[in-house]
Parts: structure tokens; sequence; C-alpha cells
């Protein structure tokens, strides 16, 4: 085997194998849900979300500010709140 073929055999395996560790060290995805449904709690005063809420604020990270916030109102909060837990789910 060329010293050339077998050089890029192991860089393409070293860029596999840091891209997939990479991968494992990333943020969690759930962390800006987990935000906005903090606020939501704040807003329940200490009583956990039920899972409406968290769908919401999961629709609120995709992007869909607006069905995040018709979610949240749904659920009983308040649409200043709803508003900027959405707000904090979209970053």
């Amino acid at each position: 085997m060329r010293t050339s073929t077998r050089l890029a055999g192991v860089l393409t395996g070293l860029t596999l194998a840091l891209g997939g560790a990479a991968a494992l060290t990333a943020p969690a995805a759930h962390a800006d849900v987990t935000a906005c449904i903090n606020q939501v709690e704040r807003e329940l005063q200490g009583g956990e979300a039920p899972a409406s809420i968290r769908t919401a604020c999961s629709v609120g990270m995709g992007g869909d500010q607006k069905q995040c916030v018709t979610g949240l109102t749904t659920g009983g909060v308040t649409n200043g709140t709803a508003v900027s837990a959405c707000r904090v789910a979209a970053q």
C-alpha cells in the first residue's frame, strides 16, 4: 500500500473519530427548552410544568414562536411570561 493512501486512510479515520467525540461533548439541545420551562415554573411558583408546557417550549426551540406562545397561554401561563419563555427557547 502506498504511503499516501495509508496516510489518507489514517486521516479519514481520525477525522471521523474526532467528529464523533465532538458530537458527544456538544451541549445538549434541551438546554434551551429547560430555560423556557424554568421561566414558566417560576410563574407557577414552584409547581412542575405539565407535559403541554414542555411541548410548547420544544416547539419554541424549533423556532415557531407564535405556536409556542399559544401553547403556553393555553396551559395557563400569562402572555408576558409566555413571550419571554419562548424567546429563551429559541436562543
